[in-house]
């Protein structure tokens, strides 16, 4: 129960601190992940005993992303009224996600295990890791960087949104669902209930083009 108390302890400490400063840096699951895994270090906790103390809060996740789900249906008119342009925005925007990021690393002379990582980085992890699996690549990389697009998609998306001007719900939701997969529709959920329903959405089909076309895409690119 320790370990339990500690996450909750310091999550919701970093909820009240993100709550007083307005800085995209300020984000509570970054926060958290700052101030617990050097605590876990120094006091040499192996992992999976910290995470047997946290299962009850992982049991969680599954309806926590199902929750997810009602915001989208209280948008399904709209959803209805313009499926074709949702389903492309989608559609493209699962390409360009696996596209930049995999055309990147080959630029880089990244070798190809590498490239099959990164590919998917845009979308659930266990979607992620499926797809580097089937690609021959390295599954732990690729958890990696599905947590480092969402951390940047999170935190850096909406400031980039407001750069470019871009402010309708529709948008900025479809944008950060299809670059940042479940955290950026967390951190949608904070700006407004169209935003959150279009990003769940985007997190959705995202997910389902990205695990159709990987294969298709790498093998064009590699």
């Amino acid at each position: 129960m320790i370990y339990l108390a500690m996450t909750l302890v310091v999550f919701y400490t970093a909820r009240f601190l993100t709550s007083r400063f307005s800085h995209p840096l300020a984000n509570p699951m970054l926060l958290s992940l700052l101030v617990l895994i050097p605590c876990l270090l120094m006091l040499n906790i192996p992992y999976d005993t910290y995470f047997e103390g946290n299962k009850w809060i992982h049991a969680m996740l599954e309806p926590a992303v199902v929750a997810l789900a009602y915001p989208l249906y209280a948008q399904l008119p709209a959803i209805k009224a313009q499926w074709k342009l949702l389903l492309t925005a989608c559609l493209l925007g699962s390409i360009m996600a696996m596209l930049t990021g995999a055309g990147a690393a080959i630029l880089l002379g990244a070798e190809p295990e590498l490239v099959a990582a990164i590919l998917p980085k845009s979308v659930t992890t266990p979607l992620a890791m499926s797809v580097t699996g089937t690609l021959g690549g390295d599954e732990a990389i690729s958890a990696i960087m599905v947590m480092v697009a969402g951390f940047f998609g999170a935190i850096a998306g909406y400031p980039i949104l407001r750069a470019m001007g871009i402010d309708h719900p529709v948008a900025r939701g479809l944008a950060i669902g299809s670059v940042s997969h479940a955290l950026g529709t967390a951190r949608a959920a904070q700006e407004h209930h169209q935003d959150t329903a279009m990003s769940s959405m985007a997190l959705v089909l995202c997910g389902v083009f990205t695990s159709l076309l990987a294969p298709i895409v790498y093998h064009l690119l590699v």
